[in-house]
């Protein structure tokens, strides 16, 4: 009789043990936008395709391994290739993040996406979620039916991130080959690779080793729960350009970018953020009128160093530090529903 009681007490502590299991397992919510990673082929040789043509349901049932990871839901927000992310965009896509993080039903999101604005979307979302749940970008470099898709990989390698414990309080990250990048510090290196996302200046904080998530790095800056920044009640965003630095250049751009209602202007200057004296003094001229002027550099990596060839006091002008100018654009739009102050804004740029 003993040894038939053990044998049943051994049976119920293996269901309720399985039942556990299967319980535990958490829900991370599939959002998607579009992009290569749903992206088709428009022929069948040549590297021609059109993005965002596949659902997500597509995406989820081309990875059924998912559901081994975690319980599953998607929905799809917006069918369209990154190149046309917009300002609307990222706020009805941060206002759903937020909505949905908010819920005790969900434990992480993840969110395909085209790679080419990718690392601005990622930087924008690190600055305004309000959760320290995992939230993890991810794409492809190759439409769904190319013959090597990297896309149903890196879907998984994102869902394994974002389900596992470890990636809890440390801000938005991107997920691609492979590798884990703090959305500060990714930027998108090459046209076509798959290996195209870098960190120049920090390395990635993580990878994926054969399912097994490994992060090393805990990214530095404020992000998420500690950013003072916004999207609830915010309909629009300033309008900040960006405008390229080079040899022999002149006052147009700026003049323009001034013209068109820009409340910032981005520089990507040479070298350590420097520009020609026509175009430096544009930006003065820029500045007196109320537009807010950051220095960043064209150079893949680097630091701008404030006050070494221009004298950013005298002139008003805040230095990107390590933001190139994609990131520095985002930070800038945000740091002006605050302040136009450029100081305050040169501190945000410190700390953010």
């Amino acid at each position: 009789m003993r040894i038939a009681s053990s044998v049943v007490v051994a049976a119920a502590l293996a269901l309720v043990s399985a039942t556990t299991g299967a319980m535990a397992k958490p829900h991370v919510a599939v959002v998607a936008t579009g992009g290569t990673i749903a992206g088709a082929q428009t022929a069948p040789q040549g590297g021609g395709y059109t993005s965002g043509v596949f659902s997500v349901e597509t995406l989820i049932a081309g990875v059924p391994q998912l559901k081994e990871i975690a319980e599953i839901s998607g929905e799809q927000l917006v069918k369209i290739g990154s190149q046309d992310m917009s300002d609307a965009v990222w706020l009805k896509l941060a206002k759903r993040v937020n909505e949905l993080l908010a819920s005790n039903d969900v434990d992480a999101v993840v969110i395909t996406h085209g790679t080419d604005t990718m690392e601005e979307t990622a930087y924008f979302l690190d600055l305004v979620v309000k959760s320290d749940k995992p939230v993890v970008l991810v794409g492809s470099m190759r439409p769904a039916t190319a013959v090597s898709a990297d896309g149903p990989g890196n879907l998984y390698d994102a869902v394994t991130v974002a389900a596992d414990p470890q990636a809890k309080g440390r801000g938005v990250m991107v997920v691609l080959n492979d590798q884990v990048f703090a959305a500060r510090d990714v930027y998108k290196t090459n046209t076509t690779q798959v290996d195209t996302f870098k960190s120049p200046d920090r390395g990635p904080i993580g990878s994926v080793e054969a399912g097994t998530v490994v992060l090393f790095e805990v990214p530095d800056g404020r992000h998420t729960t500690e950013s003072e920044f916004s999207v609830d009640d915010i309909a629009a965003m300033p309008k900040v350009d960006i405008v390229y630095a080079y040899a022999n250049m002149g006052r147009e751009l700026i003049d323009a970018a001034v013209k068109a209602g820009a409340k910032g202007i981005v520089v990507a200057g040479v070298g350590n953020g420097n520009m020609t004296a026509e175009a430096l003094q544009a930006l003065s001229d820029a500045h007196k009128k109320g537009v807010v002027i950051v220095r960043s550099t064209r150079l893949p990596s680097g630091f701008v160093t404030r006050n070494a060839e221009v004298d950013d006091d005298a002139l008003g002008f805040v230095a990107s530090e390590e933001l190139k100018p994609s990131k520095a654009r985002v930070l800038l739009k945000l740091a002006l529903m605050k302040t136009t102050d450029p100081l305050q804004i040169q501190e945000m740029f410190r700390v953010y």
